[in-house]
């Protein structure tokens, strides 16, 4: 069995669907048409392009060419990270934690997926190691947005309320225990909700994929399991990671709030 291709007026017909989109906001004035118009326009610009860079550099099979494109991945999914902040740190910390952060886990999940478990040869193929790492940083990009964002508007909010326990004499990670549990309980529900409906609910993303490019069924779902427990693993440390630095960026090591440090974004 063979996948299917689909024609260009195919996709010109699936597109079409974003009209609905576009009714709803203009009958309910949610204003978000232009969004819409250049998020979809956006969406297509990137995804061609990524179609034709990965059709080179899976030809080249090169190392240089891989680890390039793995490195402008991470960069722009710390932007994305940052872009999505009520309120972020000044200067490049936002970016620079959330980076740093992506670069580790996501790496070292993608490393041990296709190094250890998978084992193509060479291991550095782009074939394996390109769409893992997409996955990767999609879901972690996510937690860890979802983490910083939760913590920095909760610890604004009860802001008198640290500060008192701080006042007492608590230490900076006993005064905003509570702030810290809320925000990895936020970051970490995506992932602990996709993996509670997978196979129910929905068939994910890279399991319906390979069942279309004819791959057999249980193998699809093979696949799909040890990417769930990929990003699931990855997507905890990753917001642990973020949220953790977040904490000690939002007090200084005389134990005092610093919400000075953060900026509307």
């Amino acid at each position: 069995m063979t996948y299917v291709t689909l024609s260009y007026w195919d996709l010109v017909m699936a597109a079409s669907l974003i009209i609905i989109n576009g009714v709803l906001s203009i009958a309910f004035r949610l204003g978000v048409e232009r969004q819409l118009v250049i998020a979809t326009l956006r969406m297509c610009v990137q995804l061609g392009a990524v179609g034709f860079v990965l059709k080179f550099i899976f030809a080249q099979t090169s190392p240089l060419w891989t680890v390039s494109l793995a490195l402008i991945m991470i960069l722009m999914a710390g932007r994305e990270v940052m872009a999505r902040q009520t309120d972020r740190f000044r200067g490049w910390w936002t970016y620079g934690l959330s980076t740093t952060t992506l670069l580790f886990v996501a790496a070292t999940a993608t490393i041990f997926g296709v190094g250890v478990l998978i084992g193509p040869d060479p291991w550095y193929t782009p074939r394996y190691i390109l769409p893992i790492l997409g996955m990767m940083l999609g879901n972690t990009m996510t937690g860890i947005s979802l983490g910083l964002d939760n913590l920095t508007t909760t610890v604004k909010r009860e802001r008198n309320a640290i500060e008192g326990r701080l006042a007492l004499g608590a230490t900076r990670y006993d005064a905003l225990e509570q702030e810290l549990r809320q925000a990895l309980k936020t970051g970490m529900m995506p992932i602990v909700n996709a993996m509670a409906a997978s196979g129910i609910v929905a068939l994910p993303g890279m399991m319906t994929g390979q069942i279309l490019s004819g791959v057999d069924p249980i193998e699809a779902t093979k696949y799909q399991l040890m990417i769930m427990f990929l990003i699931a693993g990855a997507t905890a440390l990753g917001v642990f990671i973020a949220v953790g630095g977040a904490v000690r960026l939002l007090t200084d090591e005389r134990h005092r709030l610093r919400l000075d440090r953060l900026q509307a974004n």
